[in-house]
């Protein structure tokens, strides 16, 4: 019965379209790095080593590696080299990165929200993000650099390896 319907409508509005196939897209994944928590002496952190876990996430939509003013010009130069941007500021370097992580999950430019650092002042806005739908992970830069409060807030923990 429902041929003949099909058929009959066919002649006045055309065929019936084909299903769309269903693609699964990659999510979309923002990394951001506190740079000055995480490179220092007692971590061994490599920037290749955070832009594969970057990737390994998703496809990388922003990744950004926060420093201060005292930051050497070779990192500076290393990071851009890989891909990093760097934003480099005169004030706290947690409150930018904090501002710039919540104000990308809260438009819809990330799928994906991952925080390198072991700075607990983190937690709110990975707790933010995950209350929008964003998916929340945190890096620490080693096995003594993990925050407890960031793993526990995170949807997902990550611990780099030296």
């Amino acid at each position: 019965m429902f041929d003949r319907v099909r058929a009959r409508l066919a002649r006045f509005i055309g065929p019936e379209p084909e299903p769309e196939p269903e693609t699964e897209t990659e999510p979309t994944v923002g990394l951001f790095v506190d740079g000055p928590n995480v490179f220092r002496e007692e971590f061994d952190v490599d920037l290749d080593d955070l832009r594969d876990a970057a990737r390994e996430l998703g496809r990388v939509g922003v990744i950004r590696l926060y420093l201060d003013e005292h930051a050497t010009p070779g990192l500076i130069q290393a990071a851009e080299a890989r891909g990093f941007e760097v934003i480099i500021t005169s004030g706290d370097v947690d409150v930018k990165l904090a501002v710039d992580s919540t104000a990308l999950a809260g438009d819809g430019t990330l799928d994906r929200l991952a925080i390198v650092s072991r700075d607990t002042d983190f937690k709110p806005v990975l707790e933010h993000a995950g209350t929008l739908g964003v998916e929340t992970i945190a890096v620490a830069p080693g096995e003594y650099g993990r925050s407890d409060a960031l793993r526990n807030a995170a949807d997902e923990a990550i611990t780099l390896e030296s």
